[in-house]
């Protein structure tokens, strides 16, 4: 979805913690997630990314992954949240960086195992509840994004934020 989006013409921010893991491999650790300062280098990155495309202002941007996200993630890894994680989800929240809305993708049915990714179908059930429950109490109002073909999804997701953009005040 965030490549048929992207050749769209939107700009999007890359998922981060997947990266971070493939460079804690490059770096010969089998499991980098179990560093203890993993979530702080995902934070960093997502946030570096973060400010290099809101740079150039316009137009909705569009997260593969954002803090929030990482909130959930250190909820399933069993990590206590930061302070610095909480308050860049604060910062980002106050200083308008976030929409409300969040596109809440449900999966697909199945999970294909990578480097990176390497739970079950059920733990990513569990992950995605988890990513559920954090959303919802931070405060953003979920869209659902059903399993469907993926011209169905961007479609959804296009329709939702034309209307978002044509609410907002001028």
């Amino acid at each position: 979805m965030l490549r048929l989006l992207e050749v769209s013409g939107h700009p999007v921010i890359e998922e981060a913690a997947t990266d971070v893991i493939a460079l804690g491999h490059a770096l010969g650790l089998a499991e980098p997630w179990q560093d203890r300062d993993f979530i702080g280098k995902v934070l960093a990155l997502q946030r570096r990314r973060q400010e290099s495309v809101l740079a150039g202002g316009g137009a909705a941007v569009f997260f593969d992954r954002s803090p929030v996200c990482t909130l959930a993630l250190s909820r399933y890894l069993g990590a206590s949240p930061s302070p610095v994680l909480a308050g860049e989800i604060d910062r980002a929240v106050a200083e308008g960086g976030y929409e409300t809305t969040a596109f809440f993708i449900r999966n697909q049915g199945n999970v294909a195992a990578t480097a990176a990714r390497r739970i079950s179908f059920e733990d990513a059930l569990r992950f995605e509840r988890i990513h559920e429950q954090v959303y919802r109490e931070r405060g953003f109002r979920l869209v659902e994004v059903p399993a469907g073909p993926l011209a169905d999804r961007v479609a959804l997701i296009r329709q939702t934020v034309g209307r978002l953009i044509s609410r907002r005040p001028v």
